[in-house]
């Protein structure tokens, strides 16, 4: 396991400071604000810790409510909403100088049979291990990436086509992107982390599809964004430390906003998680 993951696993690990409260620390990385991924992660982390072992989160929907401040805690309360015979509900509401700064609400059901069908895996996409490390596509680009290319990445992530500071300049691309990602390490088998794990790297790309057909690139400096929704529908039993395919699409983007959605692939070709966000997009002329 690399030291970035084992550090994102500490931060993952929240202190119990009451019952049904949890702390959260963030790394320290000089950012700016909090990464919405490690809030919502750690959200998630809050809520499966109030549920029985037997029961797994099957959605979350999120709200990013104000920007987290890296510097202190963030203290998440629980509220249990329902517990019943075959699904039980959380809501979590993450604090921070005494205001919330996003808040969760996530469904976990006891495993069930039932129909059961899927669309099926892009094809004629490259294998991940064929593909440039995040720090061989960004190489070129390093000097005026500074920190954020240097910075400790916890989650492995390939890009399949070109991410959108390699392809600007190059006009406007279709709305799509793919990535394959996975935990740069092996992960313990608690099946609540691997979904905490997906959870946080789901926030790290997903909004690319929004800056593609206009030629915008986060590192242009006339692009300021910003995550304001989440929601994750978890299909089937996946590893996280196994590469994942994210095949990211955005069907809209109007009023300053963007929508983006997404699916996981696990290599075998199982659907294993849906995603959809709605992101702040601001065109700095």
């Amino acid at each position: 396991m690399t030291d970035a993951l084992d550090s994102l696993l500490t931060v993952l690990d929240l202190e119990q400071i009451e019952l049904d409260i949890f702390r959260g620390t963030s790394p320290d990385e000089k950012l700016q604000r909090v990464f919405g991924g490690q809030v919502a992660g750690q959200a998630l982390v809050a809520a499966g810790r109030t549920v029985a072992s037997d029961r797994h989160v099957h959605s979350l929907h999120a709200y990013f409510l104000r920007p987290g401040d890296p510097a202190i805690p963030i203290v998440y309360q629980v509220d249990r909403m329902r517990d019943g015979r075959s699904f039980t509900t959380r809501r979590v509401v993450a604090i921070q100088h005494g205001k919330p700064i996003f808040n969760l609400s996530a469904s976990f059901q006891v495993a069930q049979p039932g129909v059961e069908h899927q669309i099926d895996m892009p094809t004629d996409v490259p294998r991940p291990e064929t593909l440039p490390t995040f720090h061989d596509r960004f190489a070129p680009y390093q000097d005026e990436l500074g920190a954020w290319y240097t910075r400790p990445r916890p989650v492995d992530v390939r890009y399949v086509g070109h991410p959108p500071r390699a392809a600007l300049g190059q006009g406007p691309q279709e709305p799509s992107s793919q990535v394959w990602l996975r935990a740069d390490g092996q992960l313990p088998d608690d099946p609540l982390l691997h979904v905490c794990i997906a959870t946080y790297a789901s926030d790290m790309v997903l909004l690319d599809s929004v800056l593609l057909p206009h030629g915008l690139a986060w590192q242009s400096g006339n692009v300021v964004g910003a995550s304001l929704d989440h929601a994750m529908w978890f299909h089937r039993p996946f590893r996280a430390d196994d590469w994942l395919l994210y095949d990211q699409w955005s069907p809209s983007a109007s009023g300053s906003r963007g929508l983006a959605a997404g699916r996981l692939w696990s290599s075998d070709g199982a659907l294993a998680v849906s995603v959809v966000q709605e992101g702040l997009i601001r065109v700095v002329r």
